[in-house]
């Protein structure tokens, strides 16, 4: 079974392999090899993922059916607010979009799409269910945030990525309350996609690609990276 991929080199000092047909599934490694042998048990946990939520799953494949293509490949670099490169330090990154992205969603990649944003949030609540206020509101060493903290930028996120395309209500109206924040923007993308079958919208904004494939890519990517983070921290 072939599998399309795209490389992102350089973020944060590692590289993704994204499984492009596949939104929700990637794997980090220290360069784009390590990334890329990595996709290929990323894959079959995905596979499993899906199949421990809906046993009708889409995607059956043996690991011995695994052929990998290279879609694209992608170096983040940074720019100002004048759309100049800079540094790392001045500047702010613009990242991956492959020519993968540039496909319209169809009508059963939204309904797959919608699948997997509601299993990844049951799995985001899971991992914080019984957690006491106090507790998600504690420090960590080292640590940027608090799981509050992440909560509240994984809604901040999605809510960003819509607003890429103009598909975000103001964000004088986003909810300061963490959960509050998670369901109101997931509600807002959830209405978008349904609106986005075979459009075939690509936008830059601030230097950067956007398409409805690429929110859907790493809407799914941002909330599961954050679960396995707030995982770990507990």
């Amino acid at each position: 079974m072939i599998f399309q991929a795209g490389i992102e080199n350089n973020n944060e000092g590692r590289s993704i392999a994204w499984a492009l047909e596949h939104p929700g599934c990637f794997a980090y490694g220290v360069n784009a090899d390590g990334a890329l042998e990595n996709l290929e048990g990323a894959l079959n946990r995905y596979a499993g993922w899906i199949l421990h939520h809906d046993t009708r799953t889409w995607l059956n494949f043996s690991e011995s059916e695994i052929d990998i293509v290279i879609n694209g490949t992608w170096d983040v670099y940074f720019i100002n607010d004048e759309l100049d490169k800079a540094s790392e330090a001045d500047g702010y990154s613009v990242e991956s979009f492959f020519p993968y992205d540039w496909k319209p969603l169809t009508a059963l990649d939204i309904k797959h799409g919608l699948d997997l944003l509601a299993w990844s949030r049951e799995d985001l609540l899971q991992c914080i269910k019984g957690l006491s206020p106090e507790k998600r509101d504690a420090a960590y060493p080292g640590e940027r945030w608090s799981i509050n903290g992440i909560l509240g930028h994984v809604g901040g996120a999605e809510w960003w990525y819509l607003d890429r395309l103009g598909l975000a209500f103001p964000r004088k109206q986003m909810s300061e309350e963490p959960l509050r924040r998670l369901e109101q923007v997931r509600a807002n993308l959830a209405s978008a996609l349904h609106k986005l079958n075979e459009v075939k919208q690509v936008i830059g904004v601030d230097g950067e690609f956007w398409s409805p494939r690429k929110i859907l890519r790493r809407a799914l990517w941002h909330e599961r990276d954050h679960t396995e983070h707030i995982r770990k921290l507990i």
